[in-house]
């Protein structure tokens, strides 16, 4: 019976998905946004704890001593340095960057786990994804002869497999967290971002054509059931559709139109902020760091209660 529930709550929220919304639908693909503050005078460096460590995280070190911050650091340092050879690049930086604002991500991942991996291998097979979330189907397809064309149990089965083989980069199966983390959040990974355009293709083009037109487009975020007049948001988004999404002016989006719809290319707040580290802590520059550069201006990457205190007395100071 637990199968069963899980089934029918899946169903559930794949139909609130999957109804046609009075109000606008969200598909743009943003990444974990750093914030748009310009990087502070005051020497306080919020904003780059933030950025190296996560919002909660930079709290947790506000509570330490300046030792065990820079003891902790060290640790990190020494997980940053991802081929091992004693140097941070500014690509290590910004990958770390990426990981840490996309930590939510691994968070949830690391919740559900347990729910798939049926064998307790520490890893996810797709006969165990499918077992786990087909499997009261497989066995009982009578029970769902009422699902709707839209939301399909024999649409949805082979779509996760597609999807699955492509967060599979060895081809084994078998997926290990990282790339079961790819399989659950696809536009997070730069090798799945070709699955979550051509799913949104078929999500929207109705007509099977290949490509999505403006009605389309429209229906996609607004129903129509009343028959009255288009909301004004209606209106500036086929506005929208003309001028920027139809990027040919063929009257329609193909795939490479609809990536750059929902995967814009965003200023990318990781990239400088990596360049901002390295560019102030690279004693020699040589354009890479050292454990011991870091180290030197620890205060920059991790915060502590002296920093923390320090803050407060500029705070307390201002406000005066």
């Amino acid at each position: 019976m637990a199968g069963f529930s899980f089934m029918c709550a899946l169903l559930l929220c794949a139909a609130v998905t999957h109804a046609k919304p009075t109000l606008r639908k969200e598909r743009v693909h943003h990444e974990p946004d750093l914030g748009k503050r310009d990087h502070e005078d005051n020497k306080s460096f919020r904003y780059d704890h933030e950025a190296f460590l996560g919002k909660e995280e930079a709290k947790t070190f506000d509570q330490l001593t300046p030792e065990e911050s820079k003891d902790r650091l060290s640790k990190i340092v020494d997980r940053i340095d991802s081929n091992g050879d004693g140097y941070i690049t500014t690509a290590e930086l910004k990958a770390w960057i990426k990981r840490v604002q996309k930590r939510y991500v691994y968070e949830n991942v690391a919740k559900v786990w347990t729910d798939y991996d049926l064998n307790k291998d520490n890893k996810i097979s797709w006969d165990e994804y499918k077992q786990a979330t087909y499997g009261y189907y497989l066995a009982n397809p009578e029970e769902f002869n009422d699902a709707t064309n839209q939301f399909s149990f024999k649409k949805m089965l082979p779509r996760d497999e597609r999807r699955f083989k492509a967060a599979d980069l060895d081809g084994d199966q078998i997926t290990d967290r990282e790339e079961f983390t790819a399989f659950l959040h696809p536009e997070d990974f730069e090798h799945m971002k070709d699955i979550v355009v051509l799913e949104t293709l078929e999500d929207i083009d109705k007509n099977n054509d290949g490509h999505v037109d403006e009605d389309e487009y429209i229906a996609d975020m607004f129903a129509h059931e009343d028959g009255g007049p288009e909301p004004d948001w209606v209106k500036t988004e086929r506005e929208q559709f003309s001028d920027f999404r139809d990027l040919n002016k063929d009257g329609k989006m193909d795939q490479d139109e609809i990536r750059h719809w929902i995967m814009p290319q965003d200023y990318d707040h990781a990239q400088v902020e990596a360049r901002h580290l390295v560019y102030e802590s690279d004693q020699d520059k040589d354009e890479m760091l050292t454990k011991e550069e870091i180290l030197k201006n620890w205060n920059m990457f991790v915060g502590s209660q002296a920093t923390n205190y320090g803050e407060d007395l500029t705070r307390n100071h201002d406000e005066l």
